[in-house]
């Protein structure tokens, strides 16, 4: 109640009869009470506000703590900057503070196959006929694919006839099953480049090593020994956690003494003096796996090794025919796999300079299946591979004839894997 309302009661009370003196007495004291009341209203009101503030402060800081804390340490990890790929690929959701940093794939495949096997005329459960092992390792298959799964604390490696050239590339597929927070640190799928092709010890190498652990970044290491001397040691430094749980394609290249691994579209090493100049045999290694039968099982397959550094824009210009196994199809398909771009793009670039060649394609095929099949596939792929050279390099259609001559051209033995991987080509002829 306001001041100048009492004022004027109380001058009311002096001024008035008995009577309505009583009268205004009782409405005085009903006044009083009604203003006690607003105060004692006005008192508890104030009273609740200060004590929800002190339990605010007493109960709700530490949630806003730990909340601030989970949101830093989630920050955190999204800044990290894992390789992506793999089964487990996360939805991640961006911001304006965060930075992403591409890698550009710039893998490409030799034309010249050395050594390739799909485990196609191996038996399921068998160890592979062109392979060789100090340990244990067998044929499984996984949604109709044929996979080799290693045994741990066993080398590996696909048994070559020469040693190794100065320029080549590996490519496999990779798989990996039943790897958990439970797999050890010191679990490692290792790459050796040696300077013996059996299971001594070499005294010249080069290594790479790739780890499935998942409870901490991968620790794994480059290393490089020149005759027993280690030259060097590194950790590799990327976090691959994501992209080798599951299953992801390797990728190497070799330049004499350069050494560079792709996992699955990111490259994880590039060392310009890795390799020493002897090491000349590929081998793969496990360790740490737990052998349970149900966790750590790694698994590869689709392997190859071919040749490069050949120009083959200038040998299909200047010598006028061109064979490469480089232009991969789907089994019992026209349907041309990734991987071609290389050979293409040089194609394509060799016709764009030069307006005035026109080429031939023809296509092959090994003996597998029957032979009216295969003839019609090869002409069938031939038409795949113009198709690709007009749409994405721009060719123009009547500058490219196609033919297939299924599998009446061998070049090589069609009873070896590697001579019948050697039949399935692509030539190209300048008209």
């Amino acid at each position: 109640m306001k001041t100048k309302h009492l004022i004027m009661l109380i001058c009311l009370l002096a001024m008035a009869t008995p009577s309505q003196a009583q009268f205004f007495k009782k409405l005085g004291k009903a006044a009083e009470r009604a203003a006690e009341r607003t105060v004692e209203r006005r008192v508890e009101k104030e009273t609740t506000k200060s004590t929800d503030r002190a339990l605010d402060t007493v109960i709700e800081a530490p949630k806003k703590k730990k909340e601030r804390k989970r949101r830093k340490k989630k920050k955190k990890k999204s800044d990290s900057g894992n390789i992506i790929g793999g089964n487990n690929s996360d939805e991640q959701t961006g911001t304006e503070s965060e930075t992403v940093i591409n890698s550009n794939f710039d893998f490409t495949p030799g034309t010249v196959p050395i050594f390739q096997d799909n485990f196609s005329s191996d038996n399921i459960g068998d160890f592979p006929a062109n392979w060789d092992s100090n340990g244990s390792g067998e044929l499984v298959t996984i949604k109709g694919e044929k996979w080799l799964r290693l045994g741990n604390n066993a080398t590996i490696y696909p048994m070559l006839k020469n040693a190794l050239p100065e320029n080549y590339t590996i490519q496999f597929d990779l798989f990996t099953d039943g790897i958990d927070n439970k797999t050890d640190s010191y679990a490692f799928f290792k790459l050796l480049l040696h300077d013996t092709q059996g299971f001594q010890s070499p005294k010249s190498f080069s290594l790479v090593e790739l780890s499935p652990c998942q409870f901490i970044e991968s620790q794994g290491v480059i290393e490089k020994h020149v005759n027993g001397t280690r030259e060097i040691r590194n950790k590799i430094g990327k976090d691959i956690r994501n992209a080798i749980n599951g299953k992801s394609r390797v990728s190497i290249a070799v330049n004499k003494t350069r050494m560079r691994v792709w996992l699955n579209a990111e490259k994880i090493v590039d060392i310009p003096r890795l390799v020493p100049e002897n090491a000349k045999y590929f081998k793969l290694y496990t360790t740490g796996l737990r052998d349970n039968g149900t966790n750590d099982k790694i698994y590869i397959a689709n392997f190859s090794i071919a040749k490069s550094g050949e120009d083959n824009r200038s040998k299909l210009l200047t010598e006028g025919r061109l064979s490469t196994n480089a232009i991969l199809f789907n089994t019992g398909s026209a349907s041309i796999k990734s991987g071609a771009d290389a050979i293409l793009a040089e194609i394509g670039e060799a016709m764009k300079t030069n307006p005035t060649v026109n080429i031939l394609i023809v296509g092959h095929t090994d003996t597998d299946g029957d032979a009216d099949s295969n003839l019609v596939l090869s002409q069938q792929r031939a038409i795949s591979v113009k198709e690709a050279l007009i749409q994405k390099y721009g060719i123009s259609a009547n500058r490219i004839k196609t033919d297939g001559k299924g599998e009446s051209s061998p070049i090589a033995n069609n009873t070896t894997s590697a001579g019948k991987s050697q039949n399935r080509r692509v030539e190209f002829i300048k008209l």
